[in-house]
């Protein structure tokens, strides 16, 4: 017997080795480094080092790019444009989540709880917290989760694609838990996400069995190829396509999938809200992009049904939920799911135009929630002997912000507005190109229901910036509040800001480079 070693083309792949590999080597620091000080430090260099770095190959993969791109591991990873130009997105959100990660108040005191296994209220909690002890294990969780949501935009197999969706899950499962306050509604947003997590994934992994018993293949061009040389629409082939797109449908938080949204993004530590809202949505969309246009294309008449009743009632129960809303993070969580509706908008059809659409549109998305929340993490309660506490969350503690902190209170109004797409910010631009991807295919009246729910979300977008600017503070409410200006949480809001005003005055370059991402390399057929 012979044994044939595999040619492996390790250069495409540099950027995920990049990524997972400095993971590993911060799981040996944190066995290595003892000093809980020392150590926060040389996991958040390390972090950003090896995201910088990951970035930087991605761009010059971009640059030296010949062709379409590249066909890895026997068809079952594929490098084209499509996939590094979500790989940067990705990135870019990691850059900015590590920042939020580390980011502390004037007192020291971190997101993140001192003890993850401590029980809350506990004995074993308050001692943790008297030595100063860090859970730095959050970099290296959140460099896992980035460079399995990178492989998630490139893989070409089912079976692959499941492996990816378990390696960028079950980090973001154990960061939504780890709230330093409110422990008790972190671990309960934890445990929906991971037990609703674990039955999608279980739901995504029967679709793919029966694509593969239907085909005989789990590689996407293979599963097309064995759709159009079917006799018939076959309900296995149907019923698995369903799941499949069920599963992804699931991490883009779309209803009636979306159930575990609101109480995750309000339990879990704000940085992880942030990076989670920006990151995971641009991973199922740029997945869902590759799994629809290439493995089930054949099949997009039938399955256009499930894409236009999710995306109305993503938009309708995001937009009408998140009115009556009176906690900022869950009005934001519910704001998400509504844009999940925004993103099936585009793909109404299966339009050419969303294929480099949606990355952008996914692309100012994260940004605005990133800068949102990293807004969120610097307005806290002030305790009646003066003790910062944490975040103020509720809307009437935002009146009269703008006085308090008039750029703050600016920097959010322009990411709530970008949210709600007026013109001149990245937002407006983002809808206009994603709207119109659904247009050219003749999904006009699904872009009206778009627009209509666009036009009530700014209410509760405007609410809040009235709010800031236009309310007085309670009389009894002036030192209730405290602005606790953390540098590197405000470099991630001013880095934001800008972008989003440049995107939303000058997108030209930008928007050029993703219509150049508008290519999809089609897998080995298998």
């Amino acid at each position: 017997m012979t044994f044939t070693t595999p040619a492996i083309e390790w250069a495409p792949t540099a950027p995920f080795i990049v990524v997972l590999g400095a993971a590993a080597l911060a799981i040996l620091v944190e066995a290595i480094v003892r000093t809980p000080a020392t150590r926060r430090l040389v996991q958040l260099i390390l972090s950003l080092v090896a995201l910088l770095a990951a970035l930087g190959l991605v761009i010059v993969q971009w640059a030296m790019l010949k062709g379409a791109g590249t066909v890895v591991l026997e068809g079952m990873l594929t490098v084209d444009r499509q996939s590094l130009a979500w790989q940067a997105v990705l990135l870019v959100s990691g850059l900015l989540g590590t920042l939020l990660f580390a980011a502390r108040t004037r007192a020291g005191e971190e997101a993140f709880a001192s003890l993850g296994a401590a029980s809350p209220g506990s004995t074993e909690e308050t001692l943790a917290r008297r030595k100063g002890l860090q859970v730095t294990e959050v970099f290296p969780l959140a460099l896992f989760a980035v460079g399995g949501m990178m492989l998630f935009t490139s893989v070409t197999d089912l079976i692959f694609l499941f492996v990816a969706l378990e390696v960028f899950s079950l980090p973001l499962y154990i960061l939504v838990a780890l709230a330093r306050r409110r422990r008790l509604l972190s671990h309960e947003g934890a445990l929906k996400y991971f037990l609703l997590g674990a039955f999608s994934s279980a739901v995504f992994l029967f679709g793919a069995a029966l694509l593969y018993g239907a085909t005989g293949t789990t590689a996407f061009a293979g599963v097309g190829t064995g759709i159009v040389g079917a006799s018939g629409l076959d309900p296995i082939i149907l019923t698995g396509a369903v799941f499949v797109v069920v599963g992804l449908l699931f991490k883009l938080g779309a209803v009636p999938f979306h159930s575990w949204t609101p109480d995750a993004y309000q339990g879990a530590p704000t940085p992880v809200t942030a990076f989670m809202g920006a990151a995971t949505k641009a991973a199922a969309a740029a997945a869902l992009i590759r799994v629809l246009y290439v493995a089930l294309h054949p099949l997009a008449w039938e399955l256009s049904w499930l894409i236009w009743v999710t995306a109305i009632a993503s938009m309708l129960l995001g937009t009408v939920v998140a009115l009556v809303q009176t906690e900022i993070k869950r009005m934001l969580a519910y704001s998400s799911i509504a844009h999940a509706g925004f993103i099936l908008v585009a793909l109404a059809g299966l339009p050419d135009q969303a294929v480099w659409a949606l990355p952008f549109y996914l692309f100012v998305y994260g940004l605005a929630t990133l800068g949102a929340f990293a807004v969120i993490t610097q307005v806290r309660e002030r305790g009646e002997d003066g003790t910062v506490l944490g975040e103020a969350t509720r809307l009437g503690q935002w009146a009269g912000l703008g006085r308090r902190s008039p750029w703050l209170a600016g920097a959010m109004a322009l990411f709530l507005l970008s949210f709600a797409g007026i013109p001149l910010t990245a937002g407006f631009v983002g809808k206009f190109v994603a709207f119109g991807a659904a247009i050219s295919e003749g999904g006009w009246p699904l872009v009206l229901i778009a627009v209509i729910a666009s036009a009530a979300a700014a209410f509760f977008y405007v609410r809040l910036v009235v709010l800031m600017f236009l309310t007085d503070v309670p009389e009894d409410q002036e030192d209730a509040i405290a602005i606790d200006y953390s540098p590197l949480a405000r470099v991630v809001v001013i880095v934001t800001a800008v972008a989003i005003v440049l995107l939303g005055v000058v997108p030209g370059p930008v928007l050029a480079a993703f219509e150049n991402a508008g290519v999809l390399l089609i897998g080995a057929a298998g």
